[in-house]
């Protein structure tokens, strides 16, 4: 059994406690959060202990954590918790800055402690089979990959201002299905980007709506397309065409019910957000998470995975604030 501490008690921690929880090869032991009563609330239904995080990282008997706190502590508690010897989960992305994400992935793997990067996409079902068909070898040579990822409604102006932007905060999904679909990261990246949704957006200094395009030294090339506003639900769809098919995999629709009359025909809206399209993809993160800590293997998701998204999404900024197209080099990918 597992011992298991989760830092972090907001909304995507509390997305994860049910996924430890529910996994019978791992226990959660304690929660730490630095909004106390937040941390209490999630704990106490669990019967689980409130301790601070320095208690957990000195803990030797907590054998993992998973680090679902805001962004700007990751790479800190990436380094302190493998420093005391613990297994780690972290949530995306790894850091807002990719030099300080480098420090901490060198830090890590000079203590060899697995670390995997909480890109759960990958382990979505149908992203799942689509990936496996094509590494089967069902369409051929992969060419043009079509990424698709817009939000129902944009967040608070007041979280935009610490997200990092929407290529660090959302684009980075895409970046890190992208590089898992081709199986490693482009050779460089166009962006551009526009505050079409919320005038705040723009003057926080970000965008809402936004397109990128990667391309491989071997002339593979991958369109992502973000907008912060779809008013119909969650829109979350890869096309992949290649040199001898098309593989693809569409929205999940709130029900599967048809309706198709004289006047035409009428299905349901895609689910309306995350929570509902994604926490089955949550459970099984998990659980690969925790059986490759049982067997001793490589993490699904590594934290080198973890660099090659967020170096992407420091292109595509740098791209989309520039105009040109940007480079990804050995130094941002973490080459020694």
């Amino acid at each position: 059994m597992i011992k298991v501490a989760l830092l972090g008690a907001g909304r995507i921690g509390q997305v994860h406690a049910r996924s430890i929880t529910a996994n019978p090869d791992c226990l959660l032991v304690a929660v730490a959060d630095a909004n106390a009563q937040a941390a209490r609330a999630l704990a106490d239904p669990l019967g689980v202990a409130v301790r601070s995080v320095d208690e957990i990282i000195a803990d030797r008997d907590i054998e993992a954590v998973l680090i679902a706190t805001s962004t700007d502590t990751h790479s800190d508690l990436i380094e302190r918790a493998t420093g005391a010897g613990k297994a780690v989960l972290c949530e995306k992305p790894v850091d807002l800055s990719l030099d300080r994400a480098l420090a901490a992935l060198r830090a890590a793997d000079a203590t060899a402690q697995p670390v995997m990067i909480g890109f759960n996409r990958r382990f979505d079902p149908q992203f799942a089979t689509l990936k496996s068909a094509f590494d089967r070898g069902e369409i051929g040579k992969g060419e043009l990959l079509s990424i698709t990822s817009f939000d129902p409604a944009p967040p608070p102006v007041s979280y935009i201002k610490v997200s990092g932007g929407l290529f660090r905060d959302m684009m980075i999904h895409d970046f890190d299905m992208a590089c898992w679909i081709f199986g490693g990261p482009p050779a460089r990246i166009s962006a551009t980007g526009s505050a079409l949704v919320d005038p705040e957006i723009g003057a926080a200094g970000d965008v809402d709506t936004a397109a990128a395009t990667l391309q491989w030294d071997d002339g593979r090339i991958c369109v992502i397309k973000n907008s912060r506003r779809a008013g119909y639900g969650y829109e979350q769809r890869i096309e992949l065409l290649g040199a001898e098919g098309l593989l693809s995999a569409r929205n999940m629709l709130e029900h599967t019910v048809e309706k198709i009359t004289a006047d035409g025909a009428l299905s349901a809206k895609p689910v309306y957000f995350f929570l509902e399209r994604y926490m089955r993809a949550y459970e099984i993160e998990w659980a690969a998470f925790v059986e490759a800590l049982k067997s001793r293997a490589p993490m699904p998701v590594s934290l080198r995975d973890g660099v090659a998204a967020l170096a992407c999404a420091e292109a595509a900024t740098r791209a989309a604030r520039s105009g040109d197209t940007v480079d990804l080099t050995p130094e941002m990918l973490g080459a020694a």
